[in-house]
């Protein structure tokens, strides 16, 4: 039987990563944008300032398109890191995202936190 531990290794020192959770941020925030059209509409017609005043859905809103934008900049980071250090220097951003996945999965496992799965554990691998 064939090990796929040198496969996983191997994949794991290739840098796909942060260009992986770009990906997804990008998509994180395109689905914002449409799944949220009228929360926008709204937050037009009220003006920017204040926009969420207590509305859950407004603050939903905010919230995805600005998780968006945070976990671009994770992935630029990840990005210089798998450029310019060694493997090791992922591994504790590979926990963060491991745990991060691990409670958005527990409280919303029909979402996109499965995305993040893969790059999360290819960072753990030595």
């Amino acid at each position: 039987m064939h090990s796929l531990t040198p496969t996983l290794a191997l994949l794991a020192a290739r840098p796909w990563k942060g260009r992986w959770l770009l990906a997804v941020a990008l998509l994180h925030t395109v689905v914002a944008a449409f799944l949220f059209a009228p929360q926008w509409q709204i937050l037009w017609q009220r003006g920017v300032f204040n926009a969420v005043a207590g509305d859950v859905h407004m603050g939903a809103a905010i919230w995805f398109l600005l998780f968006g934008a945070v976990l671009a900049l994770l992935a630029w980071e990840v990005t210089a890191l798998e450029r310019s250090q060694p493997r090791a220097a992922l591994r504790p951003m590979g926990w963060c995202l491991l745990a991060l996945v691990a409670a958005g999965l527990v409280l919303m496992p029909v979402s996109g936190f499965w995305l993040v799965l893969p790059p999360a554990l290819a960072m753990l691998v030595r």
